[in-house]
């Protein structure tokens, strides 16, 4: 539906400036984003796609909860894919997760190597991986978003660009 599809990118613009001038989103931005999903999709299509607006609220939460986990993504960029979920359903936001990542990664890339960060970005994840695989996928302290001293990235950008190519995909 246009009218969603409005609704999901102006929310999602919004996002991206909350995330670039306080590298927060705020819980009343995802919050009401959930809400008002739920809401339109229950006046708009009833009990089955409200259903579906929780479901993919959910499953939002959950693809990117063990990033959150780790500390290598903050709260806020969890619940913003929850929210994205919930007005766009289960099935699209697994590709919306999908392709925030490769967005994410695309860019992550292209910072690093903006603030000759890259060798050390590789090193990390080498040193991150080592890690996992002798001691458990854990968070490493040096390496979590309070502990790098590494460039970061608004990750609201990466998931306004894989939602609005999904909604376009679709």
């Amino acid at each position: 539906m246009i009218t969603s599809q409005i609704f999901v990118g102006a929310f999602l613009i919004v996002a991206c400036i909350m995330d670039l001038r306080t590298r927060r989103i705020p819980n009343a931005l995802t919050f009401s984003a959930v809400a008002t999903g739920l809401l339109f999709h229950l006046l708009t299509g009833g009990l089955t796609a409200a259903g579906w607006s929780i479901a993919g609220c959910l499953l939002g939460f959950l693809l990117f909860f063990p990033m959150f986990a780790l500390r290598g993504m903050g709260a806020g960029d969890v619940k913003l894919l929850a929210a994205v979920g919930a007005w766009i359903g289960p099935s699209q936001v697994v590709t919306a997760a999908l392709a925030t990542s490769i967005a994410g990664g695309v860019i992550a890339l292209v910072v690093a190597l903006g603030h000759g960060y890259l060798k050390v970005a590789f090193r990390n994840l080498w040193m991150l991986l080592t890690h996992w695989r002798v001691m458990g996928v854990r968070p490493v302290d040096e390496l979590t978003l309070q502990g790098a001293r590494g460039p970061r990235l608004a990750y609201a950008i990466p998931t306004a660009i894989g939602t609005l190519v999904t909604l376009w995909l679709k």
